[in-house]
């Protein structure tokens, strides 16, 4: 099982910063009556607060129009209404009006608004910028930490071998390192692909795998992890978080800089409810999304709704971050959830997904908390899924946690060949209610390497069935099947971040 009690804003911290309140939306021109459009004026006053180094921005009860994107791109910034039941903002327009259509960079006639971007959006100032103007290009971007091209870095030090777990690294040179300063730990495959082969578990099925054709999955490398510098003592860094994977020579091991991130960020307290339309078949969302996060760091979402969106909550190259307390409801979401390009070390808790209130349209799909794109480290905590599945895309996502759980379990799972396995290693479900007794994805021994089941309901197989990625011995385990509930501790996060602490 991988060690993720670090996961999340903080630490996994129980409590948000509060930022002095500095700014009302009223005053720059808002109407709570939903008359008029208050894009703008919530603009205006989120940038402001931004420029003058942070605060809080307040959207007092009351209904909003908002015919644009609202925008966080200024660290230490919060956007607060007076609660998720007391203000709501009512989007009109789609990302594909608003931005463009946003095809994919590999090709056909998807739609990536079917999981990229918000209509709340946190994401560094010039990073969405940048994003925007490729789009509107149509060249379009690489969404994650190192630029559209992914080559916006430049390296600060190379990394000496270490082991996953360590909590400090050596450098050949700490010049160019600070305490508190984020970095990228950056990881390149090698010819042979044994930097894959290792976020596999490594062994003789890893090793018999071909990687090759997988052009989708072989694309997402390097493997990007962000992380803040603790201490630097001579050629010895600490960090604030382990390791999350060996680091070897071959894998040409370096801390680099990054795009300007967003941190210390947060959106609390309302609701998003996007103009009542039927779900778009599948890849071929229009944009009605909720909140993403893209190059955030330490940032947060608590007590938000969204209603009647595309895709509910993005993590998008976000690592560190904490959404508490969120819930997607309405008439049916492709995404619930979405966590990809690389999103690590993140946090879901409290979260529900409620049962759609319109039948699904012909040809649509539905998926659930969803994570692809070589993250890791992510955890799902105290949630009840009225519909979805445990959506693992392909890609590879590896030691991952979901806990503690109720499940209507009805999605599907997606994924294009080209990206490689469904599974890494050290994926771990713990304590879950399946509803339904579908084992898809859930139920995990029998797919998913060097995996734990521990603590499911009996299920059986239907409807969807996977064969695993790799051949010979899985070196999974499954423990107190038949009996969530019973197995203790009931929450694997929260007796993690208790050892952590």
């Amino acid at each position: 099982m991988p060690f993720v009690g670090r996961a999340g804003q903080c630490g996994g911290s129980a409590h948000f910063p509060r930022r002095p309140v500095v700014a009302n939306v009223l005053r720059y021109g808002a109407k709570p009556d939903g008359s008029t459009d208050a894009a703008p004026a919530i603009n205006r006053a989120v940038a402001a607060v931004g420029e003058r180094g942070g605060g809080t921005v307040i959207v007092p009860p009351g209904t909003y129009r908002i015919d644009d994107v609202i925008r966080i791109g200024h660290s230490n910034v919060v956007l607060r209404g007076a609660g998720s039941d007391r203000t709501k903002l009512v989007a009109t327009k789609n990302l594909a009006e608003l931005i463009g259509p946003y095809g994919s960079r590999y090709g056909g006639d998807k739609s990536s608004w079917s999981w990229a971007g918000g209509l709340i959006w946190l994401c560094p100032q010039a990073r969405y910028e940048s994003l925007t103007a490729a789009i509107r290009a149509r060249a379009w971007p690489f969404e994650g930490w190192t630029g559209n091209r992914r080559d916006e870095w430049t390296s600060l030090a190379t990394v000496r071998p270490a082991r996953r777990g360590d909590r400090s690294v050596t450098v050949d040179d700490a010049s160019r390192l600070r305490r508190g300063q984020l970095v990228l730990l950056r990881l390149a495959d090698d010819a042979g692909h044994t930097l894959l082969e290792h976020m596999a578990g490594g062994g003789p099925g890893a090793e018999a795998y071909y990687w090759d054709d997988k052009t989708k999955l072989n694309s997402y490398v390097p493997y990007e992890w962000p992380v803040r510098v603790e201490s630097v003592r001579g050629d010895r860094v600490c960090l604030e978080r382990p390791l999350p994977l060996d680091v070897r020579p071959e894998w040409d091991p370096r801390l680099t800089t990054h795009v300007e991130a967003l941190t210390g960020s947060g959106v609390e307290g309302l609701t998003l409810e996007a103009v009542e339309t039927p779900q778009s078949p599948h890849l071929l969302d229009k944009g009605y999304n909720g909140v993403t996060f893209q190059c955030a760091y330490d940032c947060w979402a608590d007590d938000i709704t969204v209603r009647h969106v595309d895709n509910g909550f993005g993590l998008v190259a976000a690592s560190a971050c904490t959404l508490r307390r969120t819930r997607v409801a309405g008439r049916g979401s492709h995404h619930p959830y979405f966590c990809r390009e690389g999103a690590h070390d993140n946090l879901v808790e409290d979260f529900v997904i409620e049962q759609r209130t319109v039948p699904a349209p012909a040809g649509t799909q539905l998926h659930g908390i969803n994570v692809e794109g070589l993250s890791s480290y992510n955890v799902w905590s105290r949630g009840v899924m009225e519909m979805g599945t445990f959506d693992t895309h392909r890609g590879m996502p590896f030691a991952n946690v979901r806990t503690e759980i109720t499940v209507n379990n009805n999605g599907r799972h997606g994924g294009d060949a080209s990206a490689g396995p469904l599974y890494g290693a050290r994926f771990t479900h713990w304590n879950v209610t399946v509803t339904n007794e579908r084992a898809g994805l859930v139920r995990i021994d029998g797919i998913a390497p060097y995996s734990a089941t521990v603590g499911i309901s009996t299920v059986r197989e239907f409807d969807q069935t996977d064969v695993p990625d790799f051949t010979g011995p899985l070196n999974s385990v499954i423990e107190a099947y038949g009996s969530p509930g019973s197995v203790r501790p009931r929450n694997l996060y929260e007796a993690q971040r208790e050892l952590g602490s």
